[in-house]
């Protein structure tokens, strides 16, 4: 099966299983995305959102979270991997927005991956679900999944991020970024994953790719 011919019949069956999928997580407008977003890095969705509602309670734009210090900020999302880290670059990419942007996070992808802590991947996510630009944010269950499924040699996230966009029609992207990372995390794990009984890995899969998941679960 081509790769075109493949791309739609999971989009179908994407579609199908999510219709309307929501973005998983939690905000209310397009800064407390950025922020919830920059700290999903290396940490859970649930555990972003057990976070977030302290943190954004009162500092839901960037002005107001300038209020706060970078020891604050840390304070709250101390839980969160690489929580320092991120603290630092909340605390300035919110003066960068205050000072270079009027308060406003960006609409453009070149002022988005010019923030602290905010890389291609995060700048996309926002592009696609706070502005509704197409965009196929790439995080490890779509590049694991790809990869799986024969969209990519998956021999990097910006490749996969390529075939993607070739072989899914451009108005499905913002939808089909959420609707695989739920099929992932439903049904389609990382580990102890039989391929020949997954609804789209047994035919999307190549039989070479089903036996080497086969011999690392050890089967």
């Amino acid at each position: 099966m081509k790769r075109l011919e493949k791309a739609q019949k999971i989009a179908g069956i994407l579609g199908e299983l999510y219709p309307n999928p929501p973005v998983p997580l939690d905000h209310s407008n397009p800064f407390t995305l950025l922020v919830a977003v920059l700290l999903s890095a290396q940490t859970t969705d649930a555990r972003v959102n057990l976070v977030t509602p302290a943190l954004f309670k009162g500092s839901d734009t960037a002005k107001k979270m300038c209020r706060l210090s970078e020891k604050q900020i840390l304070e709250y999302i101390r839980t969160c991997g690489l929580a320092p880290r991120k603290a630092k670059a909340i605390y300035q990419l919110c003066r960068i927005l205050v000072n270079e942007h009027g308060g406003e996070v960006p609409a453009d992808f070149e002022s988005l991956e010019a923030l602290p802590g905010v890389g291609h991947k995060t700048a996309s996510v926002v592009m696609a679900q706070a502005f509704g630009v197409p965009a196929f944010p790439v995080d490890t269950h779509i590049h694991r999944l790809a990869t799986r499924w024969g969209l990519t040699n998956g021999k990097s996230v910006e490749k996969t991020e390529e075939d993607l966009k070739k072989v899914f029609p451009e108005e499905k992207w913002n939808d089909l970024h959420l609707q695989i990372i739920f099929f992932g995390r439903e049904f389609c794990p990382a580990l102890r994953h039989d391929l020949a009984t997954c609804q789209i890995c047994s035919w999307a899969a190549t039989a070479k790719r089903i036996r080497e998941e086969a011999r690392k679960n050890g089967k």
